[in-house]
């Protein structure tokens, strides 16, 4: 009698712990599958051995490492990420403006480019025309003429000025005398004159160096061009002024004090002066 009462008390003590490893096991399934222990009993899977079950709690652990690194959950990310997303669509508008921008400001100066090279070249041609037509008006004859240095390159080219007085081989332009040099100069400025008219020109002592028949031709050619530009001349030479349609001089009647004259060789509806 005393063995059956101690073997019952022993099945009570066993019942109540397996009571509560149930209820733990029932709150553990609860919590982590979100299921009641009856309905995982009452299911039809079967039941996993010992391997799958260590596999499985290997993976669960695995997983549940990963949840536990990703650190606790911000409850602004949303918040975060509609602010980080709209940063970013503005930047991505702004950096499609820059690139629209610079793609029509690329275009723009390609077109520029274009243009500018025409008229560049329609220029040269027509002042180098101009100056092979004044080169010989001021030298009695010859040929002079601009080449340029780079016929591919027009943006970067430089131009030489070749010039053949009468009577001598073709040769650069700083190869020419003192006097040859002024009279080459003259005939290129004349040459933009007649493309380009300019309302004024100042020459101070261009004929200085050239003898009585090149200032005749010189002042010949200045006549022609004075209908589109007034020219100022500063010269001591008496046949330059013999030219002039107003003389204006600077003389000292009395020690330190200057006086102007002037003296005007036309009426005042005349040409504008020399």
């Amino acid at each position: 009698m005393q063995e059956s009462l101690e073997k019952r008390s022993q099945i009570e003590v066993d019942l109540v712990r397996k009571q509560a490893e149930l209820k733990f096991l029932d709150e553990t399934s609860r919590k982590e599958l979100n299921c009641p222990v009856v309905e995982l009993a009452s299911a039809d899977d079967p039941v996993p051995d010992g391997d799958a079950i260590a596999e499985a709690e290997q993976a669960c652990s695995e997983v549940s490492n990963r949840i536990e690194a990703l650190g606790p959950v911000n409850a602004a990310a949303m918040e975060e990420f509609q602010e980080a997303q709209s940063r970013h669509d503005f930047l991505s508008a702004q950096r499609q403006d820059l690139i629209d921008s610079i793609r029509d400001t690329e275009k723009a100066i390609q077109e520029i480019d274009t243009v500018s090279r025409q008229k560049f070249a329609e220029a040269f041609e027509a002042i180098n025309a101009n100056f092979r037509e004044a080169f010989q008006t001021l030298f009695g004859g010859g040929t002079g003429e601009m080449r340029l240095t780079d016929q591919e390159n027009l943006a970067d080219s430089g131009i030489d000025i070749i010039c053949s007085p009468p009577g001598k081989r073709l040769q650069n332009v700083l190869l020419l005398s003192g006097g040859e040099k002024a009279l080459a100069a003259v005939a290129l400025l004349m040459a933009i004159f007649k493309y380009q008219p300019s309302p004024f020109c100042v020459m101070d002592e261009v004929d200085a160096p050239l003898d009585e028949a090149n200032i005749g031709r010189l002042t010949k050619l200045l006549k022609e061009m004075s209908t589109n530009t007034q020219f100022v001349v500063i010269t001591h030479s008496k046949r330059t002024m013999e030219a002039a349609q107003a003389l204006y001089g600077v003389t000292m009647q009395e020690p330190g004090v200057s006086c102007l004259v002037s003296v005007k060789f036309q009426s005042e509806a005349a040409a504008p002066a020399a």
